[in-house]
């Protein structure tokens, strides 16, 4: 009981000084994950501790499919945002990409790793999230479109990839939702379709309900708001319960809900989501730092290491450059998409997700794939943003830089 207190104490604090500490590039994340280090290592670290409980399970799910429906419903201007044809690049083709190559590392050093557990770490490591580093969406010394991509890519990446997690558990040695690989792809199908039916409906459904609502004032902002916490959470009950994958209903009830509300929800309505989703961020990021004091106790096994470091780096920013080749995206603004590619929440819920479903080595090594990677890219891209933003962010330095718009004209903008 005592660390979590301690969490909320800290937590607490953050939101008292949350301002000055952004304005010094330290994010809420940060500091849990400082909090949640020095709590696991002064204490017996009971939270750690409770990560491989079936209570600690549900928790962590549900967090995942209120975190990927805000993510779903908060891309502004529709789907893609006036940026279709390159976002779906970045997402079918350069994060594809990444985690088969993730996968092929992960084999070539470690030839004792099987092909499903590489795959559930490469699932784990790759999908980005621009928590740790929220700052780069406001921050203009990088060009307005950069940025823009990032946002759209950090909103639908995890709901992509959460399928495949779902099936690398069961080929890394998972059988609570299949007993066999084969038993898996079978199932595969009518998952993806009971998802698909469970989300869209219940989706489409609240939203045009919440249409007539508010047409006829029976509704208050209020209670708009506590709606938009629970249809997620029900999509994604309802969904489990049909046999369906939750974690993709709870997406596309994002995508359907947002699609079928008059207007789209405004920022008043989404504000009770996003301070709950934020929350349970926090949360997330202080029971990863308690989870990381389990991996010191491991010790250091350098091809984990290599693997994270390479997610952050080449097995991200090759793919990135060479699926935006041939569009509008300039050679330098590749290169920044791809630097810039944070791991945050979703890489920390899919790992202690996996942590959880599995036994003995298969468990440790993802929660230390996870733990090196999300620590490293919160130095990498939390205090190195300063650096790459001297080093790509600037275009010119005679007193102009300039500017990717989403058209992909380039404006000149005053230093």
């Amino acid at each position: 009981m005592t660390p979590v207190l301690i969490a909320i104490v800290v937590i607490v604090g953050w939101t008292l000084v949350a301002g000055r500490l952004s304005r010094l590039q330290i994010s809420g994340a940060i500091v849990m994950v400082v909090a949640g280090i020095v709590i696991g290592l002064t204490t017996n670290n009971s939270i750690g501790n409770a990560l491989d409980t079936d209570a600690a399970e549900p928790v962590v799910e549900l967090i995942l499919a209120l975190l990927l429906f805000v993510d779903a419903i908060e891309v502004r201007g529709g789907y893609f945002a006036g940026e279709r044809r390159t976002s779906l690049r970045l997402l079918v083709i350069a994060m594809p990409l990444s985690v088969a190559l993730a996968t092929l590392l992960g084999v070539a050093l470690l030839p004792s790793m099987s092909v499903g557990v590489a795959l559930l770490i490469a699932c784990v490591v790759i999908p980005m999230d621009l928590t740790p580093a929220s700052s780069l969406v406001r921050d203009r010394r990088f060009p307005t479109r950069v940025r823009h991509l990032l946002n759209i890519e950090s909103g639908y990446n995890d709901g992509i990839i959460a399928p495949l997690f779902i099936f690398a558990l069961t080929l890394a040695g998972d059988h609570k939702h299949a007993s066999s690989p084969a038993e898996a792809l079978e199932q595969a199908v009518p998952s993806a379709l009971w998802a698909v039916l469970a989300g869209s409906v219940i989706g489409l459904l609240a939203a045009r309900l919440t249409n007539f609502s508010m047409r006829r004032e029976l509704a208050t902002e209020q209670s708009i708001r506590i709606s938009l916490v629970l249809i997620p959470i029900l999509a994604y009950g309802c969904s489990v319960q049909l046999g369906g994958n939750g974690f993709v209903a709870a997406f596309l009830c994002g995508i359907a809900y947002k699609a079928a509300r008059a207007d789209g929800p405004g920022d008043e309505q989404l504000r009770l989501a996003d301070d709950v989703s934020a929350l349970a961020a926090l949360t997330m990021w202080f029971v990863f730092g308690c989870a990381a004091v389990l991996v010191f106790e491991l010790g250091f096994v350098w091809q984990i290491v290599v693997l994270a470091l390479a997610a952050l780096t080449v097995l991200r920013i090759v793919p990135v450059y060479l699926a935006l080749l041939r569009t509008d995206i300039g050679p330098r603004d590749r290169l920044l998409i791809g630097v810039l590619g944070p791991r945050g929440t979703a890489s920390i819920v899919f790992g202690l997700l996996a942590f959880n479903e599995l036994d003995g080595m298969v468990a440790n090594e993802t929660l230390y794939a996870m733990t090196v990677t999300v620590l490293a890219s919160v130095v990498l891209h939390g205090f190195g943003v300063g650096l790459v933003a001297q080093r790509l962010g600037r275009r010119e330095s005679g007193g102009t830089r300039r500017r990717s718009e989403p058209d992909g004209r380039e404006l000149d903008d005053a230093t």
